[in-house]
Formats: C-alpha cells, structure tokens, sequence
C-alpha cells in the first residue's frame, strides 16, 4: 500500500504536465502562457520559458485578432458577444504578460507594444447587449416554451452588458422565466372500492418537489392558484388494495432437557454407605428427564397496494406514459405460551413465552402503514421518467 500511495500521486503530476511543445501542436497557447509566466516569476533569466512564451503569445494574439477581423467583415449581430469575449481574452493575456516584461531571448530584450482594447470591448459590449435585447423580445413573440427559455438566456446577456439601461428589462425576463416553465400538478386518482381517508392521499402526493423540479419544470403538489395552467399532469391511479383476513395459526413445539435431582448414597454389598479414603460419604448426583410444550401464536396480515402512474399532457390533454407501481405491507407477531416445565426450555423459548399476543392492526391502518412503501415506488416511477416533462 505505501509504495502505490507513493506512485499515484507521481503518476498523476507526470500525465498532467503536457510538454509546451505538445501543448504548442495543439494550440494551447494560453496553457503555455500560464505556465511560462509562472517559470519566470520564478526565474526571470528562464531563457526557455521566454521563448516558449514569446511564440505562445504571438501565436494566440494572431489567431484571436484574425478571428475579430472575420467577425467584422462578416457583420452578423449575433457575433458581437463572441467578439467582446475575444477582446476581453486579449485584454486579459496582455495583463498577464505584463508582468514579466520584458523578456531576455538570445542576449535580446523583447517588449511588447500593447494595444488599448477598452473602447473596442466597450462597442462590442453595447453592440450585444442591443442584439440580445431585440433578439430576446422578438423570440418572445413566438409564444413557445422553448422561444421564453431562450428569450430568458438572451435577455438577461443584454442586462448583463446593458446594466439599466432598458427600463422594462426586469419584467421581461420575469416574464420570460415564468412562460417558459412548465408547470406539473400530480394528484391521486382513487379507483379502488375502500374511501380511503384524506392523510393517505396526502401523504402520497408528499414528493419532495426540490429534489424533482429542474431549471424548467415545477412540481405542485396542490393546485396553488386557480390562474395556474398546468403544463402536465401526473396521476397517481390507485386500481387495488387487497387486505388479508386476520390470521392466526398454532404451532406446538416440545422441548426436553436432563437436569439434577439431587443425590443418592453409595451402599456396599451389606447396605452400608461408603466412605472415601478421607472417611466423607460417597453421593453420586441424580438426574431427571423434564419437558415442555411451547405453543407457538403467530399473527399475520398482508396489505397489497397496486396501481399505476400516469404522465399526462394538458394542452392537448394525452396520456403520453403509463408506469405500474406497487407496495406491500406485511405484518408478523409471534407469542407463546407454555405448558409443562418451564426449565426445560431454551432461553429463546423462554423469551418468547414472555410474549402475550397483540391486536391487529385495523384495515385502515395497515393501508396508512403501507403508505411509506408505496411513495418510494411512486417518487422512482415520477424520477425515471422526468425526461418525458419538458
């Protein structure tokens, strides 16, 4: 064990630690950078850290501005937010680099001539906040679950880059968020012939929405609002509760065991008692056979619970999945009582014999205590099948 709590950590430092050459190959140039400004902070006269860093940081500039200058001349809207990332990228790798300037390569001192990118990051910001502002309203226009949820994403960029200046932006991405979320009302539908009382139900319904709801879908439990239009439905469909008599069956069990019973003397051929070498009287213990029958009570009942879930679209209304579930409750008690001698027993039957039976647990009852079991088969058919709610 010592020796593999030694080599993993090693191995893990090697397959992390790509060479700057294969992080070059790959244009990686930015892992490059990191790693040769933390080199020369270390060593500013690391002359190949500097060199790597010299290549890496030209390299990703050219790439990154060649990028910028397509975008321009492309003119799409849409791209000014890829470009304000761009030029942030930029902004932000010339600060980094900054700090180890300048660089000693081949007895020469490079330096950078650096580029104020504020007044470019500056348009690009305002020019996608307007594009996510008029984009996200128009995609409001199309009145679709999907059209609110990516309206939201779009309109809160724009907040993001326009701060206040749109007066009605909170209200619309509120909107939004609120059209865009599907709302699910999941209910108990009982089709069983037994009125079962109103905390059985409840409890049924009791799922933990938190662990359930997703950015976009809401789980009720109760119909809060009667302006709420529910998106879904799920029906909990109870279709039988079969409930046992209550049974009860005997079992006799006899238990023997040989125990002392004294001591008798012994007697030589004339009747006398004998004597040991020290002159004591011999004894020699007695035993007896003894016996108990123990009558073992066993109580039983069995509650069955079946049905199933369905997922059900509102508008139109249509069931789109059917999942069975099922639960059961069992219950079990055993007692005793004894008949004979109670020495003879076991110390297990003797415990059990201290047992007195005990009622039954009403119909009603034994349907409450199922109830547990039948939640889990519920929250498992609602979870498995949560990719069907959208």
């Amino acid at each position: 064990m010592k020796v593999f709590t030694w080599i993993l950590p090693f191995a893990l430092i090697l397959g992390s630690c790509s060479s700057p050459e294969k992080l070059l190959q790959k244009g990686n140039y930015d892992a490059i950078i990191e790693k040769s400004i933390k080199g020369l902070i270390k060593n500013p006269n690391n002359e190949e850290d500097a060199i790597m860093l010299d290549k890496a940081y030209n390299l990703a500039n050219t790439r990154d501005l060649d990028r910028v200058k397509y975008l321009k001349m492309e003119g799409n809207p849409d791209t000014w937010d890829e470009m304000l990332n761009l030029y942030s990228i930029l902004k932000n790798r010339q600060a980094s680099v900054s700090r180890v300037l300048p660089l000693n390569i081949n007895g020469r001192t490079v330096q950078y001539n650096f580029v104020d990118y504020d007044a470019e990051i500056v348009t690009a910001k305002r020019k996608a906040a307007e594009y996510f502002n008029t984009h996200g309203r128009k995609l409001m226009e199309n009145k679709t679950k999907e059209s609110y949820r990516q309206a939201y994403y779009e309109l809160n960029k724009a907040k993001q880059y326009s701060g206040d200046s749109y007066s009605d932006l909170d209200q619309l991405i509120n909107e939004a968020r609120y059209l865009g979320t599907s709302r699910v009302l999941v209910g108990v539908v009982n089709r069983t012939i037994i009125n079962l009382p109103q905390e059985f139900t409840d409890g049924l319904v009791a799922v933990n929405a938190s662990q359930l709801n997703s950015e976009w879908v809401e789980y009720h439990t109760r119909k809060l609002d009667n302006n709420i239009q529910y998106d879904y439905y799920i029906d909990i469909i109870l279709q039988n509760i079969n409930v046992s008599p209550d049974l009860v069956s005997d079992k006799d069990i006899i238990e023997k065991k040989t125990i002392e019973n004294g001591f008798e003397y012994v007697l030589d051929a004339k009747g006398n008692v004998m004597k040991d070498t020290s002159g004591n009287d011999i004894k020699v213990k007695k035993y007896k056979d003894i016996q108990c029958t123990v009558i073992e009570s066993h109580q039983q009942k069995d509650c069955n619970i079946t049905g199933e879930v369905e997922f059900i679209t509102a508008n139109p209304e249509s069931v789109i999945k059917k999942q069975p579930i099922a639960a059961a409750m069992h219950f079990e008690h055993i007692s005793a009582r004894a008949i004979g001698d109670v020495e003879a027993l076991s110390p297990e039957k003797r415990k059990l014999v201290e047992l007195e039976p005990v009622p039954f647990p009403t119909d009603i009852q034994i349907i409450l205590d199922c109830t547990e079991a039948l939640k889990k088969s519920i929250h498992e058919a609602i979870t498995y099948n949560r990719g069907i709610i959208r």
